[in-house]
């Protein structure tokens, strides 16, 4: 089940990147059913609170009637960040299980485990699943990501001569 769930937040993911937008995916469920799906947005959005969690944590008390999740599992491709993790907490999510760690913001064990300090709720957190897809996709989208930066900086020396030529600078 966890397997399945976790292929359904890199599908997710994947929607993402094709938009453009860091490839993030989530799905939140309730005996095992898919109750929230969310991706990141913030792009899109031009919001910093589009973060996949935060749109799926948001369907799923639209679906569920409540803000109290506390029966549900959430699934994520990458390690919550500390505003995605208040989130968790808030909402009372029990169980979060993520594929990838994130170096630069992940808030549960890779910089700071905020579930492990004296909030009122501490979900139970689990790592690694799918780390391999889910960290390739990550690592596709920003390989590509810089690829596309460095056509768009480095000149092409055909539309270089045809800029000259349209300036009047090549000479015959």
């Amino acid at each position: 089940m966890d397997e399945q769930m976790m292929r359904e937040a890199l599908e997710l993911a994947r929607e993402a990147a094709a938009e453009g937008e860091v490839p993030v995916g989530c799905v939140i469920t309730l005996a095992g059913r898919i109750v929230g799906r969310g991706r990141n947005r913030r792009e899109l959005g031009k919001s910093a609170l589009a973060h996949a969690e935060l749109e799926a944590i948001a369907e799923a008390c639209k679906t569920l009637g409540g803000w109290r999740l506390w029966q549900c599992t959430l699934y994520v491709t990458l390690e919550p960040c500390p505003m995605c993790a208040g989130a968790i907490i808030n909402a009372r999510i029990p169980r979060v299980v993520y594929g990838a760690r994130d170096a630069k913001a992940g808030s549960c064990g890779s910089i700071v485990d905020l579930f492990s300090l004296p909030y009122n709720h501490k979900p139970q957190v689990e790592q690694g699943l799918l780390e391999t897809e889910c960290s390739a996709v990550l690592s596709q989208f920003f390989q590509d990501l810089r690829e596309r930066r460095r056509q768009k900086s480095s000149p092409n020396p055909e539309t270089q001569s045809a800029a000259r030529l349209d300036a009047g600078e090549i000479q015959c």
